[in-house]
């Protein structure tokens, strides 16, 4: 008979590690957003998160069943993604504005826009005349006008 292993609850967000290796707990951008829920670690292990409601989990948070043990790091898992470039920097400004407009969760780069995958805007997009090509990456979108911001490598 199998025996059942049960989930690891994961309840506390901790602020260092003390060099123990940690499961590799890879969320996508949604899944960042949603601080409960039973969710598998790189390894196969189960965990229930069950973290005060707040602030979104953002790559290399630390996570533990005890207050500064932790147990796990969130990384931000591969997404389909579409990546838009144009040589003219205005007309990438205009799309993120039409974006925007739209709601659309954005990662900003300096000479490209990075969005989730969606053949509508990918249509909308390469109609516009900029270049769009697929990437399967992590997805950092930008926080927005009343959430913390980030900044990128």
């Amino acid at each position: 008979m199998q025996q059942e292993t049960r989930p690891l609850l994961l309840q506390h967000r901790c602020s260092s590690a003390a060099g123990e290796a940690l499961l590799q707990l890879p969320l996508t951008a949604a899944e960042r957003q949603i601080c409960r829920g039973l969710r598998r670690c790189s390894g196969g292990q189960e965990v229930l998160l069950q973290l005060p409601r707040g602030e979104p989990l953002a790559p290399g948070q630390l996570l533990g069943a005890v207050e500064n043990m932790p147990l796990a790091v969130v990384v931000a898992a591969d997404e389909p993604l579409l990546v838009v470039c144009s040589n003219d920097p205005l007309a990438l400004l205009q799309a993120a504005y039409h974006l925007g407009n739209r709601h659309v969760a954005l990662e900003l780069q300096a000479d490209q826009l990075r969005l989730l995958a969606d053949p509508v805007l990918e249509h909308l997009l390469g109609h516009r005349g900029l270049q769009v090509a697929h990437l399967q990456a992590p997805f950092l979108p930008e926080s927005g006008a009343y959430g913390a911001s980030h900044s990128h490598p």
